[in-house]
């Protein structure tokens, strides 16, 4: 499911930007990314991050920390892409000459057999969960969870 996932830097400098949540469950929500990237550059130094879900008429907002999800998982999801999806993890954000020095490269790695140690799976272990769900008088309801050490806080919000 795609998402803005807003990550800061060491400094503190914002940066947002889509990914695909692969998986969710009761312990967060997982996508992956080459930790060599600026996402996996900034989640390193700063392992926390916002999430935010859109459709129309709703929205999700999720916060929490960020933690990396097991060697066995990340090898299974990388078995599960397909070959242009693998592909794609190569050098994520890095600078490229042109077109066909991207072509050129993709058509190298093709068909890499393992994991490159740099892709791996990132959990988002949610704090807290805004939830807004538009109506036509704007009187839109939010309802905002917040973990506890007991469970889950859930205030109803002004819109």
């Amino acid at each position: 499911m795609p998402c803005v996932i807003a990550t800061a830097s060491p400094g503190g400098r914002p940066s947002a930007r889509a990914v695909v949540v692969e998986h969710a469950d009761e312990r967060g929500f997982v996508f992956w990314s080459s930790a060599q990237s600026p996402k996996g550059r900034d989640l390193a130094a700063n392992p926390r991050a916002a999430l935010v879900f859109l459709w129309p008429g709703r929205q999700v907002r999720v916060e929490g920390r960020v933690e990396m999800v097991g060697d066995d998982e990340n090898d299974r999801h990388w078995q599960e892409r397909d070959g242009k999806r693998q592909l794609a993890a190569f050098r994520q954000s890095e600078p490229v000459a042109s077109r066909e020095a991207l072509e050129a490269l993709l058509d190298r790695v093709l068909g890499e057999p393992d994991r490159p140690p740099f892709w791996i799976g990132y959990r988002v272990v949610p704090e807290l969960v805004d939830i807004w769900v538009e109506d036509d008088r704007y009187v839109h309801d939010r309802f905002r969870y917040a973990r506890t050490p007991h469970g889950w806080d859930v205030q109803r919000l002004q819109p």
